[in-house]
């Protein structure tokens, strides 16, 4: 596949809506219940109703679970109350709403410009793959074989053959490349697809982070040589940490992954990984994989090269899915709901008026005209603004809705900032306000947001590396875990000893630790240096930890 966002050990625990052959699926195996948001009382009113008998129930306008201690319960209220998502009637699938399929444009935007000027075109395969197709590579099917849903009927009626629905794109477009590449001058061959997948999951569902169909780009490149296309698999591994360190001021750290945790089929993989601080889990982010000349052979995709002889193409695929939201709102979410990185942020000022009962007409005229005058100001500096001069809410309630869904900067205009011509800032990343005259406003906001940006990252940074311990011995690795602490450790790099660390560090309360990556960043590593589990000699030093 281009990418595996969920996990290649994952994917292990998964089952499936029809099983490989399109018979029926197994009876004994039944989903995981999906945990939904409690549905509103019937009469209490959603935040347009403009009743003001009910303004007291409409201040409690927020979150009820704490993500320290109900983390689970706090990122489905979060992203049901901020209004990223809805819940659909199948389990596992959900909708995006405008908040968060804004969030999903804006790394589209800029991730397809920075692949298009790479030389990378991009194009489209249909979603149905065939029995035949999809079992030609035998250990890639393999990897997806629990996951793949089937259609096997049309209408009333049986279909002849069951057709899949595509898990990952390799063996759809695999086959027309085998027929576009002839000669070393149609090489590289490079595509995009943004679509989506299904992987019929049925291990806990959760928004963005683990659903049965799923936006993503997956990329698709065939070269004439390795080194080429081990090139590119650096290079989009570089534009996926930057979509999360420059976009969603996430800190992530790029490595290989271990051999039992690469993707089938693939000649080596490599991850982006991120830490969610709250949880101590690690969650991958995005992955590009080196498939070598694996797939080349499969499907007959060769080459005339310059000397004449045939050759076998190198082939990488790569991709990143709408996963990153739900790791963006789980590293910088709080108690008072989303907060969002101004680069993403489908609003990044909120305008609120607050006018009261004593002022005269005139006053409040002047008011609202002034707030439209900041609103103009901001928007023709390209920033993304909302007004919010609703007259049935407090102020109060304003702000908490706000808060709610993340904007980064609450400009509030009151009598006393009318009378002063200045206006209030509220940082949503750190509560704090700063009065600033109305002339300072157009240069100090998009400075205010640039600085929100930067904190942002610098906090979740420290965070991240708070929570991850390096350690030699398998008592120190234990005691980090228990931390709820990523894991740094010199490895033998054997999958015995992989799956050993798994078995042995599984507790009642939580999963064992596998591997998340082997870092491309190594500290030293002396010779003679021990792995902290099996005693042999290290190779290298592996990233362990729990993980989503």
């Amino acid at each position: 596949m281009a990418s595996d966002p969920l996990g290649a050990s994952d994917k292990a625990q998964s089952s499936t809506a029809k099983p490989q052959n399109g018979s029926s699926s197994n009876k004994s195996a039944k989903p995981a219940k999906e945990k939904k948001p409690k549905q509103k009382a019937e009469g209490q009113q959603a935040a347009g109703d403009t009743r003001k008998k009910e303004m007291k129930k409409e201040t409690k306008e927020g979150l009820s679970a704490s993500k320290a201690s109900s983390f689970a319960d706090w990122y489905t209220q979060v992203v049901t109350e901020a209004e990223l998502i809805a819940y659909y009637k199948v389990s596992g699938c959900y909708i995006l709403r405008p908040g968060a399929y804004f969030v999903w444009e804006t790394i589209q935007r800029w991730f397809d410009g920075k692949i298009r000027e790479s030389g990378v075109q991009n194009a489209y395969f249909p979603m149905f793959v065939t029995e035949e197709q999809l079992n030609a590579e035998k250990n890639h099917v393999e990897g997806f074989a629990a996951e793949v849903a089937w259609v096997t009927k049309s209408g009333s009626s049986d279909l002849d053959r069951p057709i899949a629905i595509r898990p990952t794109s390799e063996t759809v477009m695999y086959p027309y490349y085998a027929q576009w590449v002839r000669s070393h001058r149609d090489l590289p061959l490079r595509l995009n697809q943004w679509n989506t997948v299904v992987r019929w999951e049925f291990s806990n569902p959760t928004p963005f982070i683990r659903s049965r169909e799923f936006l993503w780009q997956e990329g698709h490149s065939a070269f004439a040589t390795q080194a080429e296309a081990e090139g590119e698999v650096f290079e989009i591994l570089d534009l996926y940490a930057r979509v999360y360190t420059d976009l969603m001021a996430v800190p992530v750290i790029k490595g290989r992954k271990s051999e039992g945790e690469k993707f089938a089929g693939a000649l080596f993989t490599t991850t982006v990984e991120a830490f969610v601080p709250a949880t101590g889990r690690g969650i991958q982010g995005g992955t590009s994989h080196c498939l070598g000349q694996n797939f080349s052979k499969m499907f007959g995709i060769d080459f005339e090269a310059e000397d004449r002889s045939k050759q076998l193409v190198w082939q990488n695929s790569w991709g990143l899915s709408t996963r990153t939201i739900g790791v963006m709102i789980m590293v910088h979410g709080d108690d008072k709901g989303l907060v969002m990185p101004p680069r993403c942020a489908q609003t990044q000022v909120v305008i609120i008026p607050i006018p009261n009962a004593k002022l005269s007409v005139e006053a409040k005229q002047a008011m609202a005209e002034q707030a439209d005058k900041f609103a103009g100001e901001l928007r023709a500096l390209g920033l993304r603004v909302a007004l919010d001069s609703r007259d049935n809410y407090t102020p109060g309630w304003k702000y908490s809705y706000w808060e709610l869904r993340g904007v980064p900067i609450r400009l509030e205009l009151g009598p006393k900032d009318m009378e002063k011509e200045s206006c209030v800032l509220a940082r949503r990343d750190t509560l704090k306000k700063e009065p600033v005259a109305w002339s300072q406003v157009a240069s100090e906001v998009p400075k205010l947001l640039d600085t929100i940006q930067h904190a942002m990252y610098e906090k979740a940074l420290a965070e991240r590396d708070a929570g991850i311990e390096k350690v030699t011995t398998w008592e120190d690795f234990v005691r980090a875990l228990d931390r709820k602490h990523l894991v740094l450790a010199p490895w033998a790099y054997e999958e015995e000893i992989e799956k050993d660390v798994k078995k042995r560090s599984a507790t009642a309360e939580a999963m064992g630790a596998k591997t998340l990556c082997i870092p491309l960043e190594q500290p030293d590593l002396p010779s003679g240096t021990k792995c902290f589990a099996s005693g042999r000699e290290a190779k290298n030093w592996a990233l362990w930890g729990r993980s989503y």
